[in-house]
């Protein structure tokens, strides 16, 4: 898998969030994406996973067409608004794929949870979710958004774990979005800056 940006341009009515952005992404990287709040993190990955179409400029991959999955999975910092409160947890998942017990496991989540609706959970059991919504066989980028900002360190510790070894089993690559800079440090092949333009 290669994921690539030609001279990437997002523009909000005549506000320029971002621009001339050249970034590749290849299986199997982990690479760090850093900048000040407001420099337009969130819309950049947004621009990659496909909620948002750039104003300018290329994004380029050899990723497959895949009828119902989209293999460029993103993950939001506030997992609440990716879920629909109208369907149980274990409904919401369902619709990705069916993981295994261990993998439930390993993120800790309870089976009967999965008969809950999202205002029945806290957010962190609900990012637990989220988190393994994402790890389909079948996604190739995974993109974490400041997923774990409101997390507690061992709860951090343990997400971070179970994406790490799947990334490895799947050659998954991923993009992780974080103010964290000893997080990014410890789990990053490399990492960038979106203010600098370092790419």
């Amino acid at each position: 898998m290669i994921l690539k940006t030609e001279d990437l341009a997002f523009h909000y009515g005549k506000k320029e969030i971002f621009s001339n952005v050249h970034f590749q992404i290849e299986s199997g990287e982990i690479v760090g994406l850093t900048a000040p709040s407001g420099f337009g993190k969130t819309t950049f990955v947004r621009c990659l996973a496909g909620f948002e179409t750039p104003t300018k400029g290329k994004i380029i991959s050899d990723l497959p067409k895949t009828r119902g999955f989209n293999p460029i999975q993103l993950i939001f910092q506030h997992p609440e608004r990716a879920v629909d409160p109208n369907w149980k947890l274990g409904k919401t998942l369902r619709e990705s794929w069916e993981p295994s017990a261990e993998l439930k496991e390993e993120l800790g989540i309870k089976e009967e949870w999965l008969q809950r609706y999202p205002n029945e959970l806290s957010g962190g059991e609900i990012q637990r979710f989220s988190v393994l919504r994402a790890l389909n066989p079948q996604t190739k980028l995974l993109i974490a958004d400041e997923i774990t900002t409101m997390l507690d360190a061992i709860t951090t510790a343990q997400i971070w774990h179970t994406i790490l070894k799947q990334a490895k089993i799947n050659q998954m690559a991923i993009l992780v979005i974080s103010h964290e800079t000893k997080l990014l440090n410890s789990i990053c092949t490399r990492i960038e800056s979106l203010d600098k333009r370092k790419y």
